[in-house]
């Protein structure tokens, strides 16, 4: 399949996950996508020099619905460009000596540091490696990059309320991403959720830090922590999954909203749902729970 049909795919994918379900297309681009051009070159169609520009195509009024995303198939150009997911192999030791050589192995990653953006860093993880709770989010947004620590600014604030709520603080939990670099995109604002090929290359380093942790409850942020840890299904999401008991390397998964989707949705009824799902995780812990904390976020 020629390079130039690769680089569409690619973006089509990219977008296909943004949620953008509709993309316009330059006549130079709709004329290489064009069979009997492809078949007169002998599937040999080159990208132009500066590439095919997708997001300069708003101006055409060609549409391009879902369906004809996934029909092309070639394949992914974003897991060539990732390569195969790393080999972990913990070395000989005790968990703060694997937990060092596993953050100086991700940190000086190839692969991560090339997918780190100006001023930021690769997010590799912190707190209690002895935590009976890991919290795991899909991807650091843009203050966990820039201080290199996972669930920073306003996000961070939150989940540090939340755990206060329940009890515990900070520092006696463990915290990390699947992705361990904030995903790229050419916005300047916002945050992109992670594709899959992006979070099945760091999948190796998520497990090396699972098996060090050996947590009792792993508590996973956001939807994209869905296909991040159980993989990819049609049917399989957050609202299917959220404040039910699932396994992952056979230790109990609790999926909940991300601070983030909390500080956008500010209602009581989300409050209430994430509540739930923590005095869920309380139960399982034999952590005590008061009369009072059960009715947090109710209607009065």
């Amino acid at each position: 399949m020629s390079s130039a049909l690769n680089a569409v795919y690619a973006e089509l994918k990219r977008l296909q996950v943004e949620g953008i379900t509709h993309v316009f297309i330059q006549d130079q681009t709709m004329a290489r996508l064009n069979p009997d051009t492809i078949q007169a070159t002998g599937n040999n169609i080159s990208a132009p020099d500066n590439g095919i520009d997708l997001q300069a195509a708003v101006t055409h009024k060609t549409s391009v619905p879902k369906a004809a995303i996934q029909s092309v198939k070639p394949t992914p150009v974003s897991t060539a460009m990732l390569a195969e997911a790393p080999i972990i192999e913990l070395p000989d030791g005790d968990p703060n000596t694997q937990m060092a050589w596993l953050k100086h192995t991700v940190e000086h990653c190839p692969v991560c540091k090339q997918q780190c953006g100006e001023q930021e860093q690769i997010v590799f993880g912190s707190g209690n490696i002895d935590a009976d709770i890991l919290w795991c989010g899909d991807a650091p947004d843009e203050a966990a990059a820039v201080s290199g620590k996972p669930f920073q600014g306003k996000s961070g604030e939150l989940l540090n309320k939340i755990l206060a709520a329940m009890g515990l603080k900070r520092e006696s939990v463990y915290m990390t991403h699947i992705l361990k670099w904030r995903p790229k995109h050419e916005k300047t604002y916002a945050h992109r959720a992670p594709t899959p090929a992006e979070m099945e290359y760091c999948r190796p380093f998520l497990k090396a830090q699972i098996d060090i942790v050996q947590p009792q409850v792993i508590v996973a942020l956001g939807n994209a922590s869905v296909a991040g840890l159980l993989g990819s299904e049609p049917n399989r999401n957050m609202a299917s999954l959220r404040g039910t008991w699932q396994s992952f390397e056979r230790i109990p998964l609790m999926f909940t909203f991300s601070p983030a989707y909390l500080l956008a949705n500010d209602t009581i009824k989300t409050k209430r749902m994430v509540w739930e799902d923590m005095l869920k995780v309380m139960e399982k812990m034999e952590l005590p729970i008061s009369d009072k904390q059960r009715q947090f976020f109710l209607p009065k």
